[in-house]
């Protein structure tokens, strides 16, 4: 690796009911893209999503702790980092009954750590601990309701939670009833379960994921079941979202299975990309500053199989895709003036890849 002092490294979330065996890791090189294996980097159940604390010490995951096939119960793991090496330390993890959730995040002071239930159709709360531990005393609350699409939509499916960008709300994503929620959060109380706004989506779409502008008022959310992108606009003044825009993550001419999965937008806010699983692409658009919307102006293979999520690195200049099926990492470099991505290697071989997530190393 050149560049030692200025390397990156990846840690990626895995579904272990393979060969995984939880968290694995990978070194960038910041000039070329070119990726390094650094293996197991902490033996954990079900890691499927990860986040880093905001500055950057502690990383959490999601965690699954089967007892037998009648006790099994879903929630929050917590490392702390070495700075220097990027290695993984275990400090404390925290369950409910149930399985376990599919998204995580934090808020800027590290004071909570939110989940996402899947299955369970909720939102927990976790307090956090200034040693990087998860505190007792869970907050919960639980969605209700249904969508038309009777296979996916029987229920509830929170898909995703994170703060707005002021912080003042908790944004929540459910699938199965096709809405986008906010939740009144205040940085000393948590969250208030009885201030609450939401937004339908269009019916049988399976909203799964949102990115808001990093420099405007617009936030994007990617629907799994529609293979599709609603554009919102969020106003803070009378907290609401507008819909302004919904646009296709798929090709024109393909007509096979596929369903939607990650949404990134690049640092300097000129691109947004999706990946589809089916179709195997990622789709890159262009945003209009003024507006908020998308113009589609291409795809590119993932080559692999179902790419489940994807990150660009902090400069911008690199994507790497998880391949969930094929079991692989691939590089991209990105033009920035363009946003087209071109392959920089075959990448690397890790089991069943779900999350990526970027750490600048000390």
């Amino acid at each position: 690796m050149k560049d030692i002092n200025r390397k990156y490294i990846a840690y990626v979330g895995t579904y272990t009911n393979g060969l995984s065996k939880g968290i694995y890791g990978f070194g960038i090189d910041t000039n070329t893209g070119e990726i390094e294996d650094l293996g197991l980097m902490a033996e954990i159940q079900n890691p499927t999503y990860l986040t880093f604390s905001r500055d950057n010490k502690y990383l959490y995951s999601t965690i699954k702790i089967e007892k037998n096939k009648a006790q099994l119960s879903g929630g929050i793991a917590s490392f702390s980092i070495d700075e220097s090496t990027g290695g993984l330390k275990a400090l404390s993890y925290r369950t409910v009954e149930g399985k376990p959730p599919c998204h995580i995040s934090t808020d800027i002071n590290n004071n909570y750590i939110f989940s996402a239930h899947y299955h369970e159709g909720k939102i927990i709360s976790y307090p956090l601990n200034i040693d990087g531990t998860i505190g007792a005393a869970p907050s919960i609350i639980e969605h209700e309701g249904a969508g038309p699409n009777k296979e996916r939509q029987h229920m509830a499916h929170v898909h995703y939670v994170s703060l707005t960008p002021d912080e003042k709300y908790l944004c929540a994503v459910d699938l199965g009833i096709d809405k986008v929620m906010l939740y009144k959060f205040d940085p000393n109380k948590g969250i208030s379960i009885t201030s609450s706004y939401g937004i339908n989506i269009n019916k049988g779409s399976g909203p799964r994921h949102l990115a808001f502008h990093p420099k405007s008022k617009f936030a994007y959310v990617i629907n799994e079941l529609s293979s599709s992108i609603t554009v919102l606009e969020y106003c803070t003044e009378d907290l609401s979202f507008k819909e302004i825009q919904n646009i296709s993550t798929l090709p024109k001419w393909f007509s096979g299975t596929s369903y939607a999965s990650a949404i990134h937008i690049s640092p300097e806010g000129k691109h947004l990309y999706a990946s589809n699983r089916g179709d195997d692409s990622i789709a890159l658009y262009n945003i209009d500053n003024f507006t908020g919307k998308l113009q589609l102006i291409s795809h590119f293979s993932t080559k692999g199989n179902f790419p489940r999520d994807f990150a660009i690195d902090p400069t911008g200049k690199f994507i790497f895709v998880a391949n969930q099926n094929s079991s692989n990492i691939v590089p991209f470099a990105v033009d920035k003036d363009s946003g087209q991505l071109n392959q920089i290697s075959e990448g690397i071989n890790v089991p069943n890849p779900v999350c990526i997530k970027i750490l600048p190393l000390k």
